[in-house]
């Protein structure tokens, strides 16, 4: 008798939901807390807290909807076979315009055309909601109707641009792979990756926002005297104008070897009233850099990576697996999707390993910052951002464990405060 993988990667995904809704719960109690925690009165205003608890709690219960719906979606559509059923109706499509279904690659292209399309139709509703609902009834967003649907189409455009050719390629290795499959894919993915790290911010990224060079002034200054003494070769500072689509604010590095390349949002620097408290934010981000978590971080992407392709590889030619999905032929993208199913256990621990190493990496970056005399600025600037971005005060510890990347802010305030007290 066949292993029953259907029923077990559908059984899995509802354990999930009900364990996650769980968690959900658990935060959703913590977020009606009416205090602040202690570490954070007198910290934070009494009004930015009532707004960050009113923004969490309807992103919360935004949230519950939201994931209803997607498990009963996701899981009607495995368990009632509407997988293999679009798979041979994206066959029928192709017979209609004179192309034949037998062809791999042009039947994969047909059947992701109908999957782009069923996405979009199913996440728009949510999409709208939350942009010019729940992000415009705390004013955070910025966008007007026509630059969402701009964004979407460009978006949509890029992927049709883009997904064909690295889907295709993707087949003809998989076909033409043999026993060393696993790390053709890898070494594939791999300068994908690359290239895509290099092309996304110089090409693709100013599709969607400007990007103008840091003015001249003290904040630029400071910038680029700190990455100077840490060596960090800069090359070239940017403001990017987030403000029109949203009043979150971020801050990231990119670029390779000596070609290293600040990006600051002009919401960070509007937040940030103090330019001590933006330069503060960057030495945190150059201690990643310093540190090599970036690089650490790469390597554990493709070691997972390999790692992935290579039990793909080892059951890419099971019968039974596509049959117990209703599948009588094995398409390679259909392989890769029913694999990513069944390793979805697999997957949340390992999740769950990454999410544990980068709040690791949250505090020793904070702790270099701190070293190099930032600690009182990335304080007051840490909680500045936790306050105009009306993140939550109140946190659950089994919620934070299992979703959080980066420590709530209660931590990082006491692991930067901690040497100080021991110094005392």
């Amino acid at each position: 008798m066949a292993f029953p993988y259907m029923e077990a990667v559908v059984g899995f995904m509802i354990f999930v939901y009900i364990f996650e809704t769980y968690l959900d719960l658990r935060q959703h109690a913590a977020l009606k807390l009416p205090t602040l925690p202690k570490p954070l009165m007198g910290v934070i205003s009494q009004e930015k807290f009532e707004k960050a608890r009113a923004y969490s709690l309807d992103k919360s219960h935004f949230h519950f909807v939201h994931e209803l719906v997607t498990i009963l979606m996701d899981s009607a559509i495995l368990y009632f076979g509407i997988l293999p059923w679009f798979w041979k109706r994206s066959g029928d499509f192709l017979a209609h315009f004179g192309l034949s279904a037998e062809n791999e690659i042009f039947h994969t292209f047909a059947f992701l055309a109908g999957v782009m399309f069923w996405s979009q139709i199913t996440d728009l509703p949510f999409s709208l909601y939350s942009t010019f609902v729940i992000e415009a009834r705390h004013g955070f967003n910025k966008q007007t109707i026509w630059l969402f649907f701009r964004d979407m189409i460009k978006g949509i455009v890029l992927a049709i641009v883009i997904g064909p050719p690295i889907v295709a390629a993707i087949i003809v290795i998989v076909q033409k792979g043999g026993p060393y499959l696993a790390i053709y894919l890898w070494a594939f993915m791999l300068v994908l990756s690359l290239v895509m790290m290099t092309v996304y911010p110089v090409l693709i990224a100013p599709l969607f926002n400007k990007f103008t060079p840091l003015p001249d002034g003290e904040l630029r200054v400071k910038i680029e005297n700190l990455s100077s003494s840490l060596k960090f070769p800069l090359k070239k500072l940017f403001v990017i104008d987030g403000s029109t689509r949203s009043s979150h604010s971020n801050a990231y590095m990119y670029g390779f070897f000596k070609n290293k390349r600040i990006v600051l949002y002009d919401t960070l620097i509007q937040q940030c009233k103090k330019d001590e408290e933006v330069v503060a934010v960057i030495a945190h981000e150059l201690g990643h850099w310093k540190l090599n978590h970036t690089v650490y971080s790469f390597i554990a992407v493709q070691i997972l990576t390999f790692l992935q392709f290579g039990g793909y590889t080892l059951v890419r030619n099971s019968k039974d697996l596509f049959q117990s999905f209703g599948f009588d032929t094995q398409p390679v993208l259909i392989g890769l999707i029913l694999f990513q199913h069944t390793v979805i256990p697999l997957q949340h621990l390992v999740n769950f390993v990454l999410n544990l190493v980068s709040r690791a990496f949250e505090f020793q970056a904070d702790a270099f910052a701190k070293k190099l005399g930032y600690g009182s600025a990335l304080r007051a600037g840490l909680v500045k951002l936790q306050e105009e971005n009306l993140s939550a005060m109140n946190t659950d510890p089994w919620y934070s464990a299992y979703h959080y990347s980066h420590p709530p802010l209660v931590e990082r305030l006491a692991a930067i405060d901690e040497p100080d007290k021991k110094a005392d």
